[in-house]
């Protein structure tokens, strides 16, 4: 049988204990409706129609959550998400670490097979235009973490069983743009409550 390391888990350095809390807009509804809140309103509203007439329904989907204010998690697929070339790039990286890890240890050992629990820590990936026009407006960009076990063999090789989780706080930067599209009228939609901000979940499984 083999033996399980018990050490610090492989590939923590470098990521966060904690997922990112949300930006620091004004609370929920503490700030009053102004006549421009509601036309911000009527233009979210018809912009989610246009969306989901162009087949972007991630982004018509999380938008929708969010005017309809329930301030509710929201779950996605977190496997398309992980078919991203970006997302599985940097999942990929990890993953590499930990199997680089892992033969390290193990040469130092008694070369029997091993277990090895390893934690990336909470990590950024950015997703642009290019990777995909639906996820970029659904998300822009993404915080995931890697849990699982790399055995590695008596003759050096490896394996490694993996939960991919993925977390956002999804809401509008007051004070940020994109594309030169101000953030701040959509932040207040939140701020006055005429929409709420919610975190984004996620998880899958795999074998590599």
């Amino acid at each position: 049988m083999g033996q399980t390391d018990l050490s610090r888990p492989l590939g923590r350095d470098g990521g966060w204990a904690e997922a990112e809390p949300p930006c620091g807009n004004a609370a929920h509804a503490e700030l009053p409706v102004r006549p421009y809140d509601l036309l911000t309103l009527a233009l979210c509203h018809a912009l989610r129609l246009v969306w989901a007439l162009l087949g972007l329904r991630r982004a018509a989907g999380m938008l929708r959550h969010y005017l309809r204010g329930t301030g509710s998690a929201y779950r996605v697929d977190a496997e398309e998400l992980l078919a991203l070339p970006a997302v599985r790039a940097a999942a990929g990286e990890q993953l590499e670490r930990w199997r680089a890890e892992a033969l390290e240890r193990w040469r130092s050992g008694p070369h029997a097979p091993a277990a090895y629990p390893a934690d990336s820590g909470w990590r950024d990936v950015l997703i642009t235009r290019r990777v995909s026009t639906d996820w970029w407006l659904a998300l822009r960009c993404a915080e995931f973490r890697l849990t699982g076990t790399v055995r590695v063999d008596a003759e050096g090789g490896t394996a490694v069983d993996y939960r991919f989780a993925v977390q956002k706080a999804w809401n509008f930067d007051r004070g940020g743009s994109e594309l030169g599209v101000p953030f701040t009228p959509f932040a207040r939609l939140h701020e006055t409550g005429l929409a709420r901000e919610f975190t984004v979940k996620g998880e899958a499984f795999g074998h590599a």
